[in-house]
């Protein structure tokens, strides 16, 4: 039987596949019940708050619908809404919420900070994302994947970009776990930090996935499942490392030739926001700056038959639902 009560959820790294699998069945479930209209507020009378030190669409909305559904209070604070680290410490402001609130989400800066909150509370502590770790998307994307093909384990994913990020970090992670093939195509400079790929290795060995990385983008992506990008450069870095980013990550763009050597069943994901056109303010200073209309992925595989982005940022919200209940239940 597998028992979240009480835990904290900071990276996946701190859990076992058993309760991967388990958060992933519940979020089907949760899922089921919101598409046929079924009531499930289980977590009635509950209150959470969620920190936000940088901005997010998906990740707050998915747990304010979340917390909602659930039956609990939501309170958001913003990147000004608290006092978080400025005037008050880390592990005061954890004392401080824990004393009013039954769960406290946290995404912005380094794992250290969710970290100290976990540590300082005695209600759990979830990461909606670090510089290092991005959990709940994660489960969103392995979802995806399952929904897509009916298993995991076996499965090729390839991530095209930075795999130094939090998104490249965590796909890693989660594929070991999963006994999935992980492969990161991407120039070395980008590769992951080698202790975490050597910490994949080890669970891939009891797992039966595995860890590939590549800077040939065909060779990486031949018969991959999936396909996985991010943008080039993440939020909180300046804006001067886009030409950087741009020389090192155009040849890892992905386009259709890409997506062709991919399996003929293949998908296309992404964690968004995406720059596949010049309909956003920073598309249109790239394009003007550069004459690039599209970035990590093209217009052309953005809106293919091989794109379930749309489905991946829904799986958000219900696997999120499936961490806060898990985590805050009572039985």
């Amino acid at each position: 039987m597998v028992d979240l009560r009480g835990r904290d959820f900071l990276k996946l790294l701190d859990f076992t596949p058993k309760e991967i699998e388990h958060l992933l069945k519940t979020a089907v479930k949760f899922k089921k019940m919101k598409h046929e209209g079924t009531p499930h507020n289980y977590l009635k009378g509950k209150q959470i708050a969620i920190i936000f030190e940088k901005d997010s669409t998906r990740t707050r909305c998915s747990f304010e619908v979340a917390g909602k559904d659930l039956g609990m209070g939501v309170t958001y604070l913003g990147p000004t809404g608290s006092q978080l680290g400025k005037k008050e410490t880390i592990a005061d402001t954890a004392r401080v919420l824990a004393s009013m609130y039954d769960g406290i989400e946290y995404r912005g800066f380094e794992q250290t900070i969710v970290q100290e909150l976990a540590d300082y509370s005695k209600v759990p502590v979830w990461n909606g994302l670090t510089n290092e770790f991005h959990p709940t998307q994660m489960l969103a994307d392995v979802m995806t994947i399952k929904e897509e093909f009916g298993d995991l384990k076996g499965r090729k994913l390839v991530f095209c970009g930075d795999a130094r990020n939090n998104v490249g970090n965590s796909l890693m992670v989660v594929c070991s776990k999963l006994g999935m093939h992980f492969t990161c195509c991407a120039p070395k400079a980008l590769f992951p930090e080698e202790k975490l790929v050597e910490e994949c290795k080890k669970i891939c060995k009891e797992t039966g996935g595995s860890v590939t990385l590549t800077e040939d983008i065909m060779k990486g992506t031949k018969g991959a499942d999936a396909l996985y990008t991010d943008v080039w450069v993440s939020m909180g870095e300046p804006m001067e490392l886009w030409e950087k980013r741009i020389k090192l990550l155009k040849p890892y763009q992905i386009n259709m030739d890409v997506m062709k050597n991919a399996k003929k069943n293949a998908i296309f994901l992404h964690c968004l926001p995406s720059f596949h056109n010049t309909g956003t303010s920073i598309g249109k200073e790239i394009f003007e700056k550069y004459g690039l209309k599209e970035m990590e992925v093209t217009d052309e595989v953005f809106e293919s038959s091989h794109s379930r982005v749309f489905e991946e940022a829904e799986n958000r919200m219900h696997t999120i639902k499936a961490v806060m209940y898990e985590t805050l239940k009572k039985q």
